[in-house]
């Protein structure tokens, strides 16, 4: 059974395989990993950036060093003000070359507040005390805990960024919000973005591409009434409704800034914690992304991840999805592995490749699958 299923996978990769001409053309190569660069504490992670000898960064860079990416969705990345961590683990790691791969250089990077740990002196999770990281805008136990940033050889258009870190979750029309359990006190108050939601135009050589980047909330943790798997929904929502005209309306920036997406490209990316059809997600908010205006899925894939299921069993022997687009390895009894982080281009954008960063045992870069609990995602596409 083993060998058959790693067959089947295998074929499926040689039928995604670009053909000839592709080849020649000039591509970029856009990726998410969700490097699980958090820390418990704050200031953590720049004390462990600072120095050469972090084993986890060490494994984070080098598969960074192997994929290549041109821009790259860091999620979980504490944020420090000033670019501070960032830039100890460009200069640190991601430019030192780790275990013979060579060093990568990225000229441009943005980072930015988040909603994690930010308090909010209201008691949002109706436990009769103020405080704890239940109560932040996000979940975290400071603020900037399980942040974003963007790393890119390409110039990001710093003065036409968007972020919506401060949108209302009220704000969006017919929303999930659940009413019943949220004070009006908290209604009035409570942002969407359990992180932060970006859309980054990135200056390629002949043209700019809207780099569209969250991380929403996981669909769990919570109550019968399930407030994180509907916002994890909303989230998900925001960027279908920010690509599709005439729906996008309604959204307003934290400049003030009314309306959706500008014409042109796009990559949507991140951890979104929601599976097209396995997991805990609410309405299978994946499909609003898959399904988005103009966007094309590309299918990334990898070896491993079949490896994986096999071997782990458990919840993965009742799912219905494909193993070999698994992005996380999570705990075999529930949820089991998932396709929980996305790369999604939009038309004219055409994708020629596409893979998932998880290595099969018998390969030599097997020992970087425990870098994170999520597997580098990435997507080379043409126009």
């Amino acid at each position: 059974m083993f060998r058959r299923s790693l067959a089947a996978a295998l074929a499926v990769v040689v039928l995604a395989a670009p053909t000839a001409h592709a080849e020649h053309k000039p591509t970029t190569r856009f990726a998410t990993f969700n490097a699980s660069l958090n820390r418990a504490t704050e200031g953590e992670l720049l004390a462990n950036l600072s120095t050469k000898d972090d084993p986890q960064a060490r494994k984070v860079a080098e598969v960074v060093q192997r994929i290549r990416p041109d821009v790259l969705l860091l999620n979980e990345f504490d944020y420090v003000s000033g670019n501070r961590a960032v830039d100890a683990f460009r200069r640190n790691y991601l430019e030192v070359g780790q275990q013979g791969a060579k060093p990568i250089e990225y000229r441009y990077s943005f980072t930015a507040p988040v909603n994690t740990g930010v308090p909010t002196g209201v008691d949002l999770n109706n436990d009769g005390k103020i405080g704890g990281g239940e109560d932040a805008y996000g979940f975290g136990l400071f603020p900037g805990q399980y942040g974003m940033a963007v790393l890119s050889k390409y110039p990001i258009d710093t003065g036409a960024i968007r972020t919506f870190q401060k949108f209302r979750w009220a704000d969006m029309p017919n929303s999930s919000l659940p009413k019943d359990f949220y004070s009006e006190q908290a209604q009035a108050i409570l942002r969407l973005s359990s992180k932060s939601h970006w859309d980054l135009p990135i200056r390629l050589d002949r043209r700019t591409v809207h780099f569209l980047v969250s991380h929403p909330t996981p669909p769990t943790f919570d109550g019968p009434e399930d407030r994180n798997g509907k916002r994890n929904h909303d989230e998900i929502r925001f960027w279908a409704d920010y690509v599709n005209p005439g729906k996008g309306g309604y959204i307003y920036d934290d400049a003030g800034e009314r309306g959706g997406l500008a014409k042109g490209p796009f990559v949507i990316a991140g951890d979104q914690n929601a599976d097209p059809v396995d997991g805990d997600s609410a309405n299978l908010p994946a499909k609003l992304l898959l399904n988005a205006h103009k966007v094309i899925d590309p299918m990334p894939h990898s070896i491993g991840a079949v490896e994986a299921a096999l071997v782990q069993g458990g919840a993965n022997k009742d799912h219905r999805g494909p193993s070999w687009q698994d992005t996380g390895d999570f705990d075999d009894k529930s949820p089991g592995n998932l396709r929980i982080d996305y790369v999604l281009p939009s038309l004219p954008l055409i994708p020629v490749r596409a893979g998932v960063f998880w290595e099969p045992s018998h390969s030599p870069l097997a020992r970087l699958n425990d870098a994170s609990d999520h597997h580098a995602v990435w997507v080379d596409v043409i126009g």
